[in-house]
């Protein structure tokens, strides 16, 4: 489990990796030659971060005869948000919660 989280992580710090996936985000299944384009990257360049993305399984690829399509998986991002971000978030939702109560209670009196 810390390996995957890991490689999820690790995937997501390279702003040209984080690029390519808004990108199919935007228009699922693409093939290396249109990230390539898409990103004013080479063909190795992209064809390395996918690398990277899909041992991370951020991205599923389908073959279609001779071209192989990218897709977005966006479940392991949802885990480390689940894992990770959201716990950070409870305590100031909670708080703004009880600040909103406390405000709607004062008005009461």
């Amino acid at each position: 489990m810390t390996d995957d989280v890991d490689r999820v992580f690790k995937a997501l710090a390279d702003a040209s990796r984080r690029a390519l996936l808004d990108d199919l985000f935007r228009e699922p299944g693409q093939t290396l030659g249109a990230l390539a384009s898409r990103l004013a990257m080479t063909r190795q360049a992209v064809s390395q971060h996918l690398a990277v993305l899909e041992a991370a399984n951020l991205v599923a690829t389908a073959r279609r005869g001779r071209e192989k399509l990218h897709y977005l998986n966006p479940v392991p991002i949802h885990e480390a948000h689940a894992r990770w971000i959201a716990k950070f978030e409870r305590p100031r939702l909670d708080a703004l919660a009880e600040l909103k109560q406390r405000l709607e209670g004062d008005r009461d009196g």
